[in-house]
């Protein structure tokens, strides 16, 4: 009876690591290094000129080989100038901003390309991805706090070397703000006049472009 119950301990043993095995497949962790753009009523299209820097970190789980849920933490900046444009009425406001901005977002991944486990596969794919995702921001005019964006992009990831990751993404982030570049329906303190204001029918948005590196945690070794 007690050589039964040592077998059907270690079995039970063998089966909780195969099990965190298969789990630890799924878990990858990684970073990325890039920049921040942002379109807005100072600048009105995406000009790689005002390109700030900006890094993260992030944390996916493969839940299959087409589906990955991922949640990230990214901080970084952009700016912008009127006079790097040819409308003159936006060179004669001759309005500059800087603002910094970190955010966090929750994503949803969708892989074009099938990941497989097997040893000797070269595994690469592109995705897109959308999600939701929460910003604090500050600039000269204004400090906003829990500003909603909804991210949406596009990507493509390569495994050099198992379980080593590289990819590079592009994506932008939709917000419910107008104060991004700190010009807005009502900004006081810019101007007296009209070309002291934004437009309110339109919000600001920002781009995050990065080269990423990841993790793979393939497996947990049994002691």
């Amino acid at each position: 009876m007690p050589l039964y119950c040592n077998r059907i301990a270690r079995l039970m043993v063998v089966g909780l690591f195969i099990s965190l095995s298969t789990q630890a497949q799924k878990i990858e962790v990684g970073a990325g290094l890039g920049g921040m753009l942002c379109k807005g009523d100072v600048v009105p299209s995406l000009n790689p000129r005002f390109f700030g820097p900006a890094g993260g970190v992030f944390f996916r789980y493969n839940a299959t080989r087409s589906l990955s849920m991922r949640a990230g933490f990214a901080i970084g900046g952009f700016r912008g100038e009127d006079r790097a444009n040819n409308d003159p009425l936006r060179q004669a406001r001759d309005y500059s901003f800087r603002t910094r901005l970190n955010e966090v977002t929750a994503d949803l991944e969708y892989n074009f390309r099938t990941y497989k486990l097997q040893p000797r596969e070269k595994n690469w794919s592109p995705y897109v991805f959308a999600g939701v995702g929460i910003c604090n921001f500050n600039n000269a005019v204004i400090k906003a706090r829990g500003m909603v964006a909804f991210p949406l992009g596009i990507g493509i990831k390569y495994e050099v070397k198992r379980p080593w990751s590289v990819g590079v993404e592009f994506g932008t982030r939709f917000t419910n703000n107008d104060y991004l570049d700190g010009l807005g329906d009502r900004t006081f303190g810019v101007t007296t006049s009209k070309l002291g204001q934004g437009n309110p029918a339109l919000n600001d948005s920002y781009t995050y472009t990065a080269i990423t590196v990841s993790y793979t945690f393939y497996k947990i070794v049994c002691p």
